[in-house]
Formats: structure tokens, sequence, C-alpha cells
């Protein structure tokens, strides 16, 4: 026994640890090396096929894998399984995972003498510090077998429709917070609307409110929620208060589809409530779902559905249906499980496929909710990481309602009171100090308490940072993607809580996280982007300086989605990979400016080893069921390795059945002497053992054949992605909303 785990400390080492040249350019390589991989020694091979992920808990991974050992001379190869939990390293950006400090759990090499386990421990002693090991994050997700736990709070966010506006002409919907906020612009006489994203300034002399719309372009209206119109006769004082340069967002890539040109200017909705605007291109046009009773409005990019049955349109929004017997409402949240059945029977490549993700019981969805319980994983120097929480005024503190703790409103940096210590997150990276003013220093723990604030607390998203190991120089650290405001909610993910949280108003104005008013939607290739409806002209509305906006990394609206949405599901993950790829930093916090100088989402140098092992030609079939018997994939059906070789599992399981059947006839010709009752008591006896043991073959099937859908998804969603990194794909497309997904897969 202490041989056998020995041996697989060293092979699950020579598997997984490691995995680790030099950082995201390696990791690139790994990832797309395909599976099966394999060593050669000069004692022979050992042939590595794609581990089972079974649970991942914060940063924690639990897992399986199948490994076969061809040692030189051997009649056969050697088959097993192991089972181990390992520290999960994550670049979300890359879309890929390096598994780290492997710790075994359990081996089982069925049906082998101590003589080969002592031969494979000989070898792998020597040849595992060689090798190294990657894994597609693809790959990881959809195999995950275990839904990971919920949040509870989570359920307590709000599903509250907003006020939805339907237009039929191009419109732009200006979002302010509340009613409007002006403050003075120093050395002029202009007064800027400070709670908006948007670039609005009023001239008192003129009476008049003037909004940034693209360059060389404004509008002017005289009551801020009136008629607004495109304007020439800019005052200097205003024109010079466009938004700078570096302010606006990145240029797009894409080009406007072939034969769109220009244009008329949208028309201004100024909303000063929680609100979305949904354009059509005139009147509502509904064109069938095939195979549904659905109908869904082509002539919009929003997601809007009519039911036949039901009468009812349904519209998603941040993830969350409402309907409405007519578009003008009243409308009412209805939970993803109450949907109509139609729903699910979308084709997912369809128009509407985009859908999907908040459809219960979809691929899609299932792993929308695995995607949003993988952590992006971080390495934090305790010398390098420093804070400065900057305050208006003296720092003000309210009380977090059923906690004793409290957060400091008048700061745009989180700050939690617990207990006469003070916490910071300050971009997914906790910080300590015994002062609200400081002096800050990375945290190494934080108290459990703070994973209890609620989703009506504005700064609920901390929740989702964890700290999960601490040393003498680093801390390593990770977050979810609901510190970024994605959130499982049931069984499907939602954006941001629903809560219009109050903001701070004084010198300085800290807005709060925002749901509303962004036209959040996702799709399977990037994550969450951020736009609006408006689908021709040239306008962008930029937003103007200072303060965070609404979602994460909001920059404002350019160009509109020009069905940029739709196609962007066509091309697949080309689109969705070019759309979200502008930045990786945006897709990865701690890549952001001020973590570059404190956090390393690379491979420590102290842990690079050698080669990668090499992708193998051999088919991708073998898999370690839950007892640790191998089995693998055949045109024919699943096989079984035995001591004999690779057995058909249907002739073992007939041979198996007569074996039991003979066994129980001869017992029953043994206790001929036996009264009848006794041997009918024995039958109904040994009965219920054989439909059990049925029972759980057919269980174990099912598992497999779960695996190798997943497998096959997960390999075919990792190969997608690399070739749109690669430029490859099936079209130019993709989306052309103002945010480019920015919020995106953190």
């Amino acid at each position: 026994m202490t041989q056998r785990l020995k041996l697989v400390g060293w092979l699950i080492s020579f598997l997984l640890a490691g995995l680790l040249l030099t950082g995201p350019v390696w990791a690139k390589a790994a990832a797309d090396a395909g599976w099966p991989r394999e060593i050669d020694t000069p004692q022979g091979v050992v042939v590595i096929y794609q581990p089972q992920p079974e649970k991942l808990e914060g940063n924690q991974l639990d897992a399986r894998a199948a490994v076969g050992v061809e040692l030189k001379g051997s009649e056969a190869p050697v088959y097993g399984a192991v089972w181990f939990s390992a520290r999960l390293d994550t670049n979300r950006a890359e879309r890929t995972a390096t598994i780290m400090e492997v710790k075994v759990v359990q081996i089982r090499f069925p049906d082998q003498d101590d003589e080969k386990v002592q031969k494979l421990q000989a070898l792998l002693e020597k040849e595992i510090p060689q090798w190294n090991l990657s894994i597609s994050m693809d790959q990881l997700l959809t195999t995950l077998e275990l839904e990971g736990k919920r949040d509870a709070a989570a359920e307590r966010v709000s599903t509250d429709p907003p006020r939805i506006l339907f237009s039929s002409e191009p419109a732009v919907l200006i979002t302010i917070d509340g009613e409007p906020r002006l403050q003075k612009e120093e050395g002029t006489t202009l007064e800027r609307v400070v709670n908006t994203p948007f670039t609005i300034l009023y001239l008192a002399s003129k009476k008049t409110y003037y909004l940034y719309a693209d360059k060389d372009t404004w509008y002017s209206a005289k009551d801020i929620q009136g008629d607004w119109a495109v304007t020439e006769n800019v005052p200097k004082d205003v024109a010079a208060k466009a938004p700078r340069a570096q302010d606006e967002p990145e240029a797009d890539e894409e080009k406007a589809e072939e034969g769109e040109g220009p244009g008329p200017p949208p028309k201004i909705i100024v909303a000063t409530e929680p609100s979305e605007l949904i354009v059509s291109t005139g009147k509502l046009e509904l064109t069938p779902i095939a195979g549904t009773d659905l109908l869904y409005i082509s002539n919009t990019d929003s997601d809007v559905l009519y039911h036949i049955k039901d009468k009812e349109y349904y519209v998603l929004l941040a993830g969350r249906w409402y309907a409405g017997a007519k578009v003008e409402g009243p409308w009412r949240y209805v939970p993803g499980e109450k949907l109509p059945p139609d729903f699910a029977k979308i084709p997912d490549d369809s128009q509407m496929g985009t859908v999907l993700y908040a459809v219960p019981g979809t691929d899609i969805a299932k792993e929308a909710v695995l995607d949003a319980q993988i952590p992006q994983t971080a390495t934090v120097e305790r010398k390098k990481a420093s804070l400065e929480v900057a305050y208006d005024g003296d720092p003000k503190f309210e009380d977090i309602k059923g906690t004793k703790m409290s957060f400091a409103v008048n700061t745009a940096t989180p700050v939690v009171g617990f207990e006469k210590k003070y916490y910071a997150c300050d971009e997914a990276v906790w910080f300590v100090a015994d002062s609200a003013r400081g002096p800050w220093q990375v945290a190494t723990s934080v108290p459990d308490e703070i994973y209890t604030i609620p989703p009506e607390c504005p700064i609920y998203n901390v929740t989702f940072v964890r700290i999960y190991q601490a040393t003498p120089e680093v801390v390593y650290v990770g977050y979810t993607p609901g510190y970024t405001n994605t959130y499982v909610y049931h069984t499907t993910v939602i954006y941001g809580t629903g809560y219009s949280y109050p903001y701070w108003y004084g010198r300085y104005y800290y807005p709060r996280p925002a749901t509303w008013g962004y036209h959040v939607r996702w799709n399977p290739w990037s994550g969450w982007g951020f736009g609006f409806s408006y689908s021709s002209g040239p306008f962008r509305f930029t937003v103007g300086v200072g303060g965070w906006w609404g979602p994460s990394h909001y920059r404002g609206y350019r160009g509109g989605y020009r069905h940029g949405y739709r196609h962007g599901h066509h091309a697949g993950y080309r689109a969705g990979y070019r759309a979200g790829s502008h930045n990786a930093s945006r897709q990865n916090l701690y890549q952001s400016q001020r973590n570059k100088a404190r956090a390393t989402t690379s491979p420590s140098k102290a842990n690079m080893r050698g080669n990668a092992p090499t992708a193998s030609n051999r088919q991708n079939n073998v898999f370690a069921d839950r007892n640790g018997d191998v089995h693998r994939k055949t045109d024919k059906g699943w096989e079984a390795n035995t001591k004999d070789g690779w057995k058909s599992e249907k002739d073992q399981s007939t041979r198996q059945q007569q074996m039991q059947d003979k066994g129980t006839r001869q017992e029953q010709k043994q206790q001929g002497t036996q009264t009848q009752q006794m041997q009918q008591n024995r039958q109904n006896t040994q009965q219920p053992q054989q439909v059990k043991s049925g029972a759980r073959d057919r269980t174990s099937t099912r598992d497999l054949e779960r695996s190798n859908q997943a497998r096959q998804r997960g390999n075919q969603r990792s190969q997608s992605y690399n070739k749109a990194r690669q430029g490859g794909g099936q079209r130019s497309g993709g989306q052309r909303s103002g945010g480019h997904s920015r919020g995106g897969r953190r």
C-alpha cells in the first residue's frame, strides 16, 4: 500500500504538477496541445488521458484521470485511475488553467502485481520532475461533474422589472442616476451633470444643455428631459469640454455591414430611473422559430419573443425574463423554471440561440453557471502591494444591515469596518489596516463575516474575492465573476443585483454598481457585453471624465450593435473572441494598471520545469469511472479494461449475469434438502441484489456517457476558441456594442 501511494504521488505530480514553462505564451501552447498526451522515456511511454474534474471549491480542484503506462518488454499497457486535489491557477483572458501543488487522494491499478508496480515506481521517480502540463478552461468547465455551490445570498437579488421602453425609430437611452446634479466647471461659466456617464453640460446664459455624441457632434436642449437635436452652434467653452481621446472607447475593429451607410441622428431619451430601451427599425416584425410556438422580433437586436399559446411577449434583460401582454407593459418577472417548454426547444444554431443561457437545463445555461464559479487567480507579492484610499472629506461609515459591520460611503474603494479593523478591496485584492486611512498592507486573511454582506449592500460584489493561501512572501488570491456582477440565480446566470443603490454626492460624486440602462447581454463566446440597439449612423456616445460607471469598465456607446450580436453567433468563437479581447486586462483585473505592480497571473519561475508532454495521435476516448475502473468509448460501444485486455461492456454484463444465475442454481441444488419455502426466501433475497447490480451498471454507463459528451463539447469549444485567436472562423462578424463585451468573462 505504501509503495502504491508513493507511486500515485509521483504519477500525479508527473501528470499535473509544474505545468509551468514561460507563463501565458507557454500556457497557450500547452492548452492547444490536445489530449491525450504522452511522455517517451527510455523505459517506455506514459499516456495521460484528459483529467475528469469532480469538484471545484475556491481554487482547490478535485479530479481523477485515466493513465496508461507502456513499459518496454511488457505484453500490454497498464491502465489505472488516480484521484487528486490541487491548487488551480487560472487565466480567464487566455482561457487556460494550470494545476499545481498536487496532493494524492487515492490510486487504483486493477489486477496488477507488485513487481509491475515497482517498475512503474522506478520509472516515474526518475522522469516525473522533468514534465509540465496545462488544460484549457473550456475543457475544464464542460467536464466538471458537480454543480458548484450557489451563493445563498445571491438568491436575494432583485428581479423587479425596470421601466421598459420601446422605440420604432433610432434612439439612444441617456441614463442619469436620479435627478440631475449640477456641478460648477472651474474656470468657466459652465455646469456639468455629474451623476451620468455621459458628457452633459449646462450653459446658464443660454439656458441650454449640451450632450456630447461624437467627434465634433453635439446635441442641445432647453429641458434635459425635453427634445434634443443635433446642433452646429456649440460655444467654445462647451466644445473644449469634449472627452479627451484617452477617455474614448478603443477604435472599433469591425466595419459596418456591406451596404450600410450613415443613418439619421438618433432620438435622445433621458431616463432618471432604472430603465431599458428596446429599439426596432420600424414596426415590430415577428418571425417564427422553427420547431416551437415562439416568434421573435427580427428587426431589433434586443431579445424579444412572443409565445403564441400564451399570447404574451417575453423580453430578456440582464439575464432576467419579463412577460407582458403588450410591449407597453405592464411587465412581470418570470423565473426561468416557469418559462413555457417551447423555450428549451429553441435550436442553439438559430437566430435566437443567444437566449439559451437564460433557459434552465440547456447546455449553454449549465456551462454559464459552471463558468461563473471558476475563479480568476493571481499571486500577490506582499512587499510590492500598496494602496491609498481617497475619501471625500473624513471617512464616513454606515452600518451594513443584518451584520455587525459597516462600510465607507464617501469613497470609490470598498472599505469594511469590523472589530476595530478595516478591510479594503481594490481590484480584487484585499488590504487591511488599523485605521480607515491606513496605512494599508495586503491582507493574508479576512473575517468570515465579510462573506455575509447581503446583495442589498452596494459592496456586495466584494464577497466574491477570496484569499486562498499566504506565505511570508506572497498571497494567493482570486475572484469569481460575481465580483464583476455576474451571479448564479437558481440555475442560470444574471447580471447585477437589480437594486438601485444610493450614491454619494459631496465635493465628489461616487456612483454605485448599476444593473439597468446599459443593454447588458450575454453570449457563450465573450460573456457579458454592453451597448444599445441603435442600428444605423456613425454616432458614438462617450462617457465623461471621472467616476466609475455602470458595468465594469463601461465606456459608453459606440456605433450600435448593427445586428452584430447575432452575426457574432453565426461566426462562433471568432466573433466573440475578437469582440471580447481588445484588451486582455479588461478580461482579467489582475492585469489592470494598478495590479501590474503587485500581482501576477503567470506561474512562478521557481516552479518552471522541463518540457511539456506532447500531444498523442491516440484517441481521447479513455475514462476512469467513480470506482476507478478504466473504460473506453468505441464505435461499437463501451469497453472495460480487464486483466485480459479490453472487453465489451455488454459481453461483460452478460457473462456476469450468467455466472450469477449459475451460482444461484448450484446453491439451490446443494440446498435441495431444505424446504421450498427456504429456497423461495433465498431467491427473494438474491433478486434485489441482481436488480441493484443492474441498476449500478446502468448508472455507471450513464455517467460515462455524460463524461464523454462533456469532453467532446469542451474540446470543440477549445478548438473553436483557438481558431478564433489565430484568425480563423466562418465569418468576420462580431459584436459592435458600445462595451465590446468589456465586462466579459472575468
